[in-house]
């Protein structure tokens, strides 16, 4: 008896549903130099028009992690892409650089291409949020690999900069200021964590909370902020030393990491407004302040260093865009961030 691959698990037509399903989503995010459709080997960006000097390809790829886990729970898969192309873009637009093209990668054990319409058309979501093109990606259908009604989701993003425009942190000095963009919730860090305080039980996420409130699926689901648009109309405004996407180590790992040898920053806590889940976060854990702030991104999804002359000019230019801006401390001579 013959066995085809079929047999073995993997349905070629259930891929070709797929493709068909999310060609319209991703179509939407094409602009002029996208050069070819979805089906080639390699997808085709121009950046002849992009009028750069001494132009810089800048490259992130990331995940979702382990946030996937409540959109199985729930069956809630629309927004996830969007955490996706976030947690690219705003890597790769901290060195100053304007995201170009972003391409996927969803893997799963039995392909289900409603599912994958769902989080693709979220991807597209986030490239229309970060002013890129969804060009190409992968769905892999790998049998027996992944439990039931799960997947991954990855992706990766390529930006551009002049060489000369290039943010790395590098005149950063002692009595620059620190300017925090507000998250719009956990993100997409600390969820292995957060399922162990909240569990993964439906019934229980599902529940309301009344100092959220929302219900905590709700709350855990809400999708990583987009900052791309934003620093790039900041970064055409005003010098803009360093920027930290907070991800994966909170302030603690990911402020230093912009800063020049011998630096460090003091932060005042009191300088902006804690969000619930953040309070619920650490009574539920019980951790420790600098714990916490070693975990979560604690209501600061992004971090701007700017000479103080025109750090308040800077917020209110954020504000007028869009985001909630906050004066939330300053770099100091020594090495750490001191929490106030």
């Amino acid at each position: 008896m013959a066995i085809d691959y079929k047999d073995a698990g993997v349905d070629v037509e259930r891929g070709y549903r797929a493709v068909e399903l999310i060609k319209k989503h991703t179509k939407r995010t094409f602009d002029k130099n996208v050069l070819l459709d979805l089906g080639g080997f390699g997808g085709l960006y121009s950046i002849a028009d992009e009028g750069l000097k001494s132009p810089v390809l800048v490259a992130g790829t990331d995940g979702v992690g382990t946030k996937l886990k409540y959109a199985f729970l729930t069956g809630r898969h629309d927004t996830i892409g969007i955490d996706c192309v976030a947690m690219c873009a705003n890597d790769v637009v901290c060195q100053g650089a304007k995201p170009l093209f972003f391409l996927d990668y969803f893997a799963t054990g039995v392909l289900d291409p409603e599912t994958v319409a769902e989080v693709v058309k979220g991807v597209a979501d986030g490239c229309a949020m970060a002013g890129c093109s969804l060009i190409g990606g992968e769905t892999a259908e790998m049998p027996s690999f992944y439990p039931d009604g799960e997947y991954d989701l990855a992706g990766f993003c390529v930006g551009i900069v002049d060489k000369e425009r290039i943010i790395d942190g590098r005149d950063i000095k002692a009595g620059d200021v620190l300017v925090g963009l507000a998250s719009s919730g956990v993100h997409s860090n600390g969820f292995s964590l957060v399922r162990r305080l909240f569990g993964e039980c439906k019934k229980e996420i599902d529940e309301f909370d009344n100092e959220l409130g929302r219900t905590y699926a709700d709350e855990f689901l809400t999708p990583t902020r987009i900052y791309v648009k934003t620093v790039l109309e900041l970064i055409g405004k005003f010098e803009i030393k360093g920027i930290a996407h907070i991800t994966g180590g909170g302030f603690i790992e990911n402020i230093p990491r912009i800063l020049p040898k011998g630096l460090g920053v003091r932060i005042d806590l009191g300088s902006y407004p804690l969000p619930p889940v953040f309070k619920l976060l650490g009574e539920r854990s019980g951790a420790r302040k600098e714990k916490l702030y070693n975990t979560f991104n604690m209501g600061i999804g992004m971090v701007l260093c700017v000479d103080s002359a025109v750090a308040e000019s800077v917020c209110n230019s954020a504000r007028e865009l869009g985001e909630k801006a906050y004066v939330m401390g300053e770099v100091v001579e020594g090495e750490g961030v001191l929490l106030l």
